[in-house]
């Protein structure tokens, strides 16, 4: 696969959208396009006790072709082994890679309620002799993997006016409440890939954690360990993880330092971007 972008760990850590990331992009230094040894390497380094939440250790290994059996299927692969399978010079993988070093005990209990719905689905169609079918579980699972954002939040009444699509007063006419008592940090492998070239349009999925005003004061390391067990706990709740309606749009480029555009109020009067509600969001 042609890579569209070079390797620029400058250009990532400059940009708010990289910002989680930014522990990773600084253990690689200016090295060049990241490959499985890189990575294995860095994890015997820095994480060398991750594990996926069968107890196998976490490693990054080439992925296979052709059609596998249940087993050798990715989630399966992974929960069983802990192996994640990685393409050479393939930014969607390395972004993968890199969340999961990031956020390993969340990305495991995704990975964990991927196989456990796949696993039922299997054995079913091996009774039935049908096909599979996604459902709302791995529908929950593979948009937070994706394009999934964790917004933290130590105010409810901001919280509220996002789940209630009111985008204006809460990034233009609330911006400096919103800097002091929101934070928003990308999940999403995929939304990491998009944001080479961010646009307006660019919408991740948002998963609402609230936070006492101390979190805002803590170092990125403290927030990270702290976001990655609060969202693994979410998931592994048999309560949640079932449904996409449990996430909520962010039109990442009106958050306030995301991009010179926002700076003027104009800017949040583009309903075809920042859409009203349309839904019963509660």
């Amino acid at each position: 696969m042609k890579l569209t972008h070079a390797w620029n760990p400058a250009a990532l850590l400059q940009s708010p959208f990289f910002t989680p990331l930014q522990p990773v992009i600084v253990g690689f230094g200016d090295t060049q396009f990241p490959c499985l040894a890189d990575w294995n390497a860095l994890l015997a380094k820095h994480n060398p006790c991750l594990s996926v939440q069968c107890g196998q250790p976490l490693r990054f290994v080439a992925q296979e072709q052709g059609k596998l059996g249940f087993e050798s299927q990715y989630e399966p692969r992974c929960y069983l082994t802990g192996e994640v399978q990685t393409r050479p010079e393939n930014w969607h993988d390395v972004f993968n890679a890199m969340v999961w070093l990031t956020f390993p005990k969340a990305k495991a209990a995704i990975n964990a309620r991927h196989y456990q719905v796949l696993k039922n689905v299997d054995q079913k169609n091996v009774e039935q002799n049908t096909d599979s079918e996604r459902g709302r579980v791995r529908d929950m699972a593979t948009l937070l993997d994706e394009s999934g954002v964790i917004v933290v939040c130590a105010d409810a009444a901001l919280a509220e006016l996002m789940r209630t699509f009111q985008w204006k007063k809460l990034f233009w006419q609330h911006r400096e409440q919103v800097r002091t008592s929101m934070g928003f940090y990308i999940f999403g492998h995929g939304l990491y890939e998009k944001a080479h070239q961010p646009y307006v349009g660019m919408t991740g999925q948002g998963l609402i954690l609230f936070v006492s005003a101390d979190f805002f004061n803590w170092t990125l390391v403290d927030q990270l360990s702290y976001l990655d067990q609060h969202v693994a706990d979410y998931l592994d709740n048999p309560a949640h993880c079932l449904s996409p309606r449990e996430l909520h749009p962010v039109p990442l480029l009106g958050i306030p330092g995301w991009s010179t555009d926002n700076e003027h109020d104009i800017f949040y009067d583009n309903t075809a971007y920042f859409r009203p509600c349309r839904r019963d969001s509660k």
